[in-house]
């Protein structure tokens, strides 16, 4: 059961890091610290949630690649058919004549899930890789 009732407690800190804080506050547009506090909390939950290699997680992978690379697509697909239960939908993107941008949005438990982004990024022609993802389950 949650409890929705907000709680008020104090943080002290030095003051170059709350000046720090502060400017983060405003590039992100927090109205308050409170609310820039709240998310940095609840993203720490997240990454320790990502501990339990059985907890549900849905989000995203993002790939840009060089098209050319020889045999990169068909390694590609091979991947992703070997644990397609865990991808619910895949779009792909021409960016420039030479680099593609592949968004493949998952679901699945975090050892399945995290196994099957390091396949991707680490396939040689892929530039850049990035996983992003939460439990599927409220924090």
């Amino acid at each position: 059961m949650r409890d929705s009732t907000l709680k008020r407690f104090g943080i002290s800190m030095e003051g170059s890091l709350l000046r720090k804080f502060d400017d983060l506050v405003q590039q992100r547009g927090y109205e308050n610290r409170s609310e820039a506090v709240r998310d940095l909390v609840r993203e720490a939950i997240v990454q320790q949630s990502w501990e339990d290699q059985e907890q549900m997680i849905a989000g995203s992978i993002l790939l840009f690649y060089d098209h050319h690379q020889r045999n990169l697509l068909e390694e590609m697909t091979k991947i992703q058919h070997s644990v397609h239960d865990v991808i619910l939908a895949t779009t792909h993107f021409h960016v420039t004549h030479d680099s593609c941008l592949e968004l493949i949005v998952v679901k699945g438990k975090v050892k399945d899930v995290r196994e099957l982004s390091h396949k991707l990024t680490s396939l040689k022609g892929v530039t850049y890789g990035n996983f992003t993802a939460a439990p599927v389950e409220k924090i």
